[in-house]
This record gives structure tokens, sequence and C-alpha cells, in this order.
């Protein structure tokens, strides 16, 4: 048995985030990380658009607002002082049709409630001077916005964990818990672990594996596929930085928008389609029992009885590249199909209570024993630093202070 003061599972960027802040706090803290995939940074850390959020949407006073805004700050420090790179380029959210503009003004004021400085109401042509190919009535500049690559920050993390002692165990899933009066014991398929405190970060499986520690989250992760499309080279030039949407108010994703990635080109996309298997990447991967626990759920049917229509467009997208292209081209009218070629895509974890409606915050989840990261959706990257130093602090009081 392999034994230490503080176990985590999940190898994503919140996970390896908290080893790293609690190792920053307690140097030669013995702790261990746990990844069932054979690299950290597999699933969500990875496949996602790279944008550095200013915490423009997120409701004043929730995690998500209070983690995104410190999260962004740690974020920039880390990736000056390690060397990464990242890019403040800023983005525009247009109202592409006059029925938007209240919409707008109300993502404009949670803005300015959340603290953000230099937001600004613009008029189209103030738009255009930003991005020339824009259609919009009217937006809001968001500079604090930007873009970075958020598989290299969490492999930056790993690596200076690794650095400070700490232990992360590759193609080691965590399948079986045992609380102990003093201990928290996980076996994988190969070994045993031991450690007085566990911390569980498990992304897409966040849910089941809290349960497997004892936890009942009170949620059930629906995986939401998003696919991208990537401009063409020669079409490049449609789009500067980042074009979003007035996101539908009752729908709650923030629809298809233009992003610069930070290694070069433009990504669109991505839509949100019902994946048929938490870590399913194409809609011919299918797991029959996840697929089944999805169906089952009743959060999930009162959901999708409630947002049908939005779903079947978000299917239509998906199918058929034209449909995709109109919701294109209601922000760049000039963006033609052919100016687009298959990108890649990522699945969200989305944590749907018994009513169906979608958690709307970060969750986690504190025994005596065991802190459960149970739901950690955009902008768990931007805010992952941030969210590492709250379950840290959470943990090191559990320690003994």
């Amino acid at each position: 048995m392999k034994t230490f003061d503080i176990l985590l599972i999940g190898g994503g960027i919140v996970g390896l985030a908290t080893a790293y802040q609690l190792l920053q706090r307690r140097p030669g803290l013995r702790i261990a990380l746990l990844e069932k995939e054979n690299q950290v940074a597999a699933h969500q850390s990875s496949r996602n658009s790279g944008v550095i959020h200013s915490g423009i949407y997120y409701r004043p006073g929730s995690l998500r607002a209070i983690n995104c805004r410190r999260g962004y700050e740690l974020l920039l420090g880390f990736c000056r002082s390690q060397g990464l790179p990242f890019d403040i380029c800023g983005k525009i959210i247009v109202a592409a049709e006059e029925n938007e503009r209240e919409q707008l003004d109300q993502i404009y004021r949670r803005g300015l409630e959340n603290g953000l400085s230099g937001l600004r109401k613009i008029g189209p042509d103030e738009a255009r001077a930003i991005e020339p190919h824009v259609r919009a009535t009217e937006a809001v500049w968001v500079p604090q916005a930007g873009i970075t690559d958020y598989g290299l920050v969490a492999r930056r993390y790993a690596s200076l964990v690794q650095e400070a002692g700490g232990a992360i165990y590759l193609g080691q899933q965590a399948l079986r818990t045992i609380q102990k009066s003093d201990s928290v014991v996980i076996e994988t398929q190969t070994d045993t672990f031991a450690a007085r405190l566990l911390i569980t970060c498990a992304g897409l499986y966040s849910d089941r594996v809290a349960r497997q520690t004892g936890e009942q989250p009170g949620v059930q992760i629906l995986p939401f596929r998003g696919e991208y499309y990537e401009l063409k080279p020669e079409s490049a030039h449609l789009v500067r930085n980042l074009i979003y949407p007035v996101p539908n108010p009752n729908f709650p994703f923030l629809g298809v928008h233009f992003t610069r990635m930070i290694h070069g080109g433009i990504e669109a996309g991505p839509n949100a389609v019902l994946a048929f298997r938490r870590e399913g990447y194409s809609r011919w991967d299918i797991h029959l029992g996840e697929l089944a626990e999805t169906l089952g759920y009743p959060g999930f049917r009162r959901l999708a009885r409630r947002y049908w229509r939005d779903g079947l467009a978000e299917m239509h997208r998906s199918w058929s590249k034209q449909h995709f292209v109109r919701a294109l081209q209601h922000l760049v009218p000039e963006i033609r199909p052919d100016d687009l070629a298959p990108g890649r895509s990522g699945v969200r974890a989305m944590a749907c209570l018994p009513d169906g409606r979608l958690h709307d915050d970060f969750l986690i989840l504190e025994k005596p024993r065991v802190i459960n990261v149970c739901n950690a959706p955009s902008p768990a990257a931007t805010a992952s630093l941030a969210i590492g130093e709250t379950v840290a602090e959470r943990a090191l009081l559990r320690m003994g202070g």
C-alpha cells in the first residue's frame, strides 16, 4: 500500500491546480494524484476553446463569478512567470438584431456588477472597426478576454507538482473507496493507495466518483458534445479575435462563436448536442450503459422537454454543415460553407438536478475525510488556480491548519 497525506483523483486542470496550490502552501506535503488516462489533461482540459474568460456572464456573488475574477489574475501571473503563451486580445459580444439589445444590456450590467473595467457599449461602426466583417446593431467590448492553451497550462501544473515532490500516477482508475476512521483507501486495478484526506476532481465522472466516496451530490453529469469547424487559411481574415453572440436566455449554452487560437487559426463553434457516452467525441461514439443512464435520469427527461426545440436546432447543426453556417452568418454574413473545414470536438460535463435545471455554479461538497469537486463548468480552466486555492485551503484546515 502506498501511503500519503492527501490523495487526489483526476488529472485535469482543476485537480492539477489543486495539487499545485497544496504544495505551494505546504511544501513537503506528501501528495499523490491518480489519473485514469495515460496522460494528464486528456479531456475537457485540452479539448476547449482556450478562451481566458473575463467573468462577464456569471451571477454576481456566485462561486463562478468570484473564482473567475480571482483565477483570471492568478492565471495571467502564472503564464507570465512560466513563459506560457497567452494574449489578452479582447472580444465583442454582438447583438445582431434589435430584439437582442435588451439581453445585451443585461450582460453589460452583469459585467459591471462583477467588477470588469474598461467594459463599453459600442455601436455598429466601432464594432466593425474591431471586427470589420461583423454584423452588429450594438455590441459590448470586453477588453479583459483573451486566449491561451489550457493543455499547456495543465501540463505545467503537473511538472511543478512533480518538481515539488508530488507523485502523479497515470493509468490508475479509482475502482473502490474505503473510508476508515483515520484514512481513506483507494483501490485501482493494480495498486492500493491510502491517505488522511481524499480530494476528487473527476470532471465528466465527478458524480460517480463522489458517490463512490459515499457522497450524494444531488446532481447527475450529462455529457454534451461541442463540435467545431475551422476557418480555412484563405478565409481567416474574416475574424480577427473573438466574436460572441448574445446568448439565448432560454438555453444554457453561449451559442456558436468565433475564436482565434493561440497557436494560429480561427475556430467556429461549438454547438451543443447530447453525447452518447461521457467521453464521446463523435456522434458514432456510443456506450449503451452510459446512454441508458442519461436517458433514464428524470432530470434529463425534464431538461429535454424544456429545451427540445433548441436541442433539435443543435442537432441540425451537428448533422448539417449548412445549418451550422447559417448560425455563423448571424455574426459574420460573409461566411460560406467553403470557408470551413471540419475541426475537433469536446465534451462538456453539465451537472443536472432532478427537476431538470442545470446547476449554475461550482459545486464543492465536503465530508470528514473527503472533498468532492462535483461541478466545475466553464470558466473552470480560467479559474483553475482560484478553485485550487479554495480547495487547498479547505483541505489544509482538515489536516490541522
